[in-house]
């Protein structure tokens, strides 16, 4: 799958999200086209003060506890040729990552790893390839799951943690198939967390986790473990002028993954609140950079200018903190939001919709 590129988001609830003014290029980490064997990647947790009783295990016992719960996914897709001396469409293979989410067979891996699929490969780390099918994806969270029909003494679920207990500066080990070489291990710190990143279709996900480990194509999807060999993020994005590692990348925190995949397994899809405004950060709250016509914004008269500095009665500081706001949300409720347009504060009552594709 080619890059993807993407520019820091100062968030954006329900339009293009807005660049920072000093924008980095992020890039959808893609499947690597060398077809190899499965990979993981995990991530390690370690408290600013060990104790005997919370020090965390060493990379290789969280690597031990956790690669046979890590997959690689094949992925075969058509594409239409450019070249018009071989016209037509031609088959092509990628590959990606995952990990066990269940005893069912659910795998968890990114959206953008399996979009286009026509066929979905699964390789355990014994060697052993099931056909998988797509149970449902979400571009919004850049999430998907795929099944496979497996015995359970195949299947090893990976338990998930709460990316909420990260801080700055715990370890993480990341377990990948970068360029097709499988079970590759590296390892880092948190560099900072509720960064905020593009999804494909453009929208803000908030709350992700930045890394210094490194990831690199072919990484996508796979799980980032704390020290006691819990997910707490998914591999997602590079940051990257070259295409290869540069010491940032960024994780979808376990939060999220609670919050969507449940819903995937559950129906294939997944409705997503709407406001219908880009936002910025002023420094005295979140302004409005755009509002859409016939969004649930418009309707409730907000305006470009407008800086709203409450959501549901509490102080908002980012545009984070609003986008992390309307996710919370589900399609139909309502929110209140209190703003100011020319000194004046307002209070509006706003019916949210469902975030068009």
């Amino acid at each position: 799958m080619g890059k993807h590129t993407t520019k820091i988001a100062v968030a954006a609830v329900g339009v293009a999200a807005v660049a920072a003014a000093s924008a980095a290029t992020y890039t959808f980490i893609p499947r690597t086209k060398t077809v190899v064997q499965p990979v993981t990647v995990a991530s390690a947790r370690t408290p600013a003060v060990a104790t005997a009783a919370t020090a965390a295990k060493t990379i290789n016992q969280i690597y031990q506890g956790a690669y046979k719960g890590v997959v690689e996914l094949t992925v075969g897709s058509t594409v239409s040729s450019n070249n018009p001396f071989v016209p037509g469409d031609r088959s092509q293979q990628a590959q990606g990552s995952g990990f066990v989410y269940d005893s069912a067979g659910d795998i968890v891996t990114n959206e953008h790893v399996v979009d286009g699929a026509n066929s979905i490969t699964v390789t355990f780390w014994n060697g052993t390839k099931l056909k998988a099918k797509l149970v449902g994806s979400d571009p919004s969270t850049d999430l998907a799951v795929v099944k496979v029909d497996a015995p359970a003494g195949l299947l090893s679920p990976l338990q998930m943690g709460d990316s909420n207990k990260l801080v700055v500066g715990d370890g993480v080990v990341a377990i990948g198939s970068p360029f097709g070489l499988e079970e590759t291990v590296t390892a880092g710190i948190v560099s900072q967390l509720n960064r905020e990143i593009d999804s494909p279709n453009g929208y803000a996900i908030a709350g992700a986790i930045q890394t210094d480990a490194a990831v690199n194509h072919g990484n996508s999807g796979g799980p980032l473990l704390n020290g006691a060999g819990e997910v707490i993020g998914v591999t997602a994005q590079i940051n990257s002028e070259s295409g290869g590692n540069d010491g940032v990348a960024f994780a979808i925190p376990s939060s999220t993954v609670q919050s969507i995949v449940p819903q995937l397994i559950k129906s294939g899809a997944v409705q997503h609140a709407y406001l219908g405004v880009s936002l910025t950060d002023t420094g005295v709250g979140v302004g409005i950079g755009a509002v859409k016509a016939g969004t649930p914004a418009a309707t409730a008269g907000l305006q470009a200018g407008d800086v709203i500095t409450k959501v549901d009665g509490k102080t908002v500081e980012t545009a984070g903190d609003v986008s992390s706001a309307i996710d919370a949300k589900k399609p139909g409720d309502t929110v209140s939001l209190t703003y100011t347009r020319g000194g004046t504060s307002h209070t509006v009552e706003v019916k949210l919709a469902v975030r068009p594709a």
